[in-house]
Order: structure tokens, then C-alpha cells, then sequence
């Protein structure tokens, strides 16, 4: 069977819920949110998992503890601390039997979300209210433009997919499956590899909180499967 890849938005944030932009400000989920992860968990429960990657972002490392709670291994998220010193040294796992219990996860901050700049914390209704909502759309779904000292999906896409393409595919590579908890900018950035998306296509693909995206790989080619 050839390996699968498994990505997942992180469920709704507490700032999601809100309606305020959060790009790198670190929220955790809301009560809706934590159902959702949940749920998308369910759905991948029977899918065998080795390696996980997911953001710097409490948010998404959220989703990857809850999405897994149910799942069929039993296995417990393990995340690795590369380094950073006492951290990395001191979190050894001494028993094979037990490390075998456990999936790694690296943590990444070039998968995090889009960093919104002096949009951050603003709540999205009164932004286009104040600054017109095709300037505020503009902001928010073009390719190429930044928001005021922020990030363009373009520059999401610079950071994120150089890292899945070194980090992520060699262990696909070596038939291993791997699960991605990230984010709806940086998630976008990897389907539009996995998909061949124009800039203009990608513009268009929404992936939803907590819900499973799940791709096959052969030989570098990609299937979606779910």
C-alpha cells in the first residue's frame, strides 16, 4: 500500500469564533473547536500513523492530541524538542518497548499560520467597515499583497512548502504515513503542490476546521483520497 499523508486545519480557535484575526498569535481552541478536532480524529482512527508534524501553535498542537485520542494504536504524541538543550536531552525515552508506544511530533514554525501583521487581534467586520471590505478581501485572498507588516500567502507559501518538501516527504519516501496538523495558509501552500493550483486557483480552496485531508503517495505522484 502505498503511504498515506494526512492533513488537518486545527479546529476552531477561540479568536475563529470571535471573528478577530489571529495569524501568529498563539490562541487556543474553543469548546467548538476541541468537538471538532475530535471528530476529525474519528475519521482517521483505523489510518496508520508514524510521524506527526504540526506548528509552533498551541492550536494546532491541540488538534493533534485531540484528534488521536481515539485512535486505534493507542499510541500517545510525543513531541520532540530538537535543539533546544535540556529539553531535547532530558525527554529521552529509556525503554524501546515503551518509546514504541508513542509517535514522534515536531513542532515547526513554518507551518504556522499566516502572520497578519497590524491586522492581528482586529476583529474582521469592523476592518472592512473601516478600510473597505475589497481592500480587507484583498488583504486576505490575493496572492501577492501584505497586510500592513504582515505575511502574503505567498510569502506562507515560501516558508511552509520548502519545509514539507525537505522534512515531510523523505519519510513519505521510506513508506511512512504522516499526519500534518497546521493551518488554513500554510495547509493551502501544500495542496497547492499536491493539487497543481495556479495562484489564482488556490485563491479559491478552502479547507475547513478539523476536518481530515487525506492523499496517497507513489513515487511523487499524489492522490486525493478523502
Amino acid at each position: 500500500m502505498p503511504p498515506k499523508l494526512i492533513l488537518m486545519r486545527h479546529g476552531q480557535s477561540i479568536w475563529n469564533k470571535q471573528n478577530l484575526f489571529t495569524g501568529w498569535v498563539d490562541i487556543p481552541l474553543s469548546e467548538e473547536g476541541i468537538a471538532e478536532s475530535i471528530e476529525g480524529g474519528k475519521k482517521i482512527r483505523n489510518l496508520p500513523i508514524d510521524v506527526i508534524f504540526t506548528s509552533s501553535l498551541i492550536r494546532a498542537q491541540m488538534t493533534v492530541v485531540l484528534a488521536l485520542l481515539h485512535h486505534s494504536s493507542g499510541k500517545i504524541p510525543a513531541f520532540q524538542h530538537p535543539g533546544q538543550g535540556k529539553l531535547e536531552e532530558w525527554a529521552k525515552i529509556s525503554s524501546e518497548q515503551t518509546e514504541k508506544t508513542t509517535w514522534p511530533v515536531y513542532m515547526a514554525w513554518e507551518l504556522n499560520e499566516r502572520m497578519y501583521g497590524k491586522l492581528q487581534g482586529l476583529n474582521k467586520a469592523e476592518t472592512a467597515k473601516k478600510f473597505g471590505a475589497e481592500q480587507v478581501q484583498l488583504w486576505r485572498r490575493s496572492y501577492e499583497t501584505r497586510p500592513p507588516d504582515g505575511e502574503s500567502l505567498e510569502m506562507t507559501v515560501a516558508r511552509a512548502l520548502p519545509y514539507f518538501k525537505q522534512k515531510v516527504i523523505p519519510h513519505l519516501d521510506k513508506g511512512e504515513n504522516v499526519f500534518i496538523a497546521a493551518h488554513g495558509n500554510s495547509l493551502r501552500g501544500i495542496c497547492m503542490h499536491l493539487d497543481g493550483l495556479s495562484k489564482e486557483e488556490v485563491l479559491k480552496l478552502e479547507i475547513p476546521t478539523g476536518v481530515p485531508l487525506i492523499y496517497s503517495y507513489n513515487r511523487g505522484q499524489w492522490k486525493q483520497e478523502f
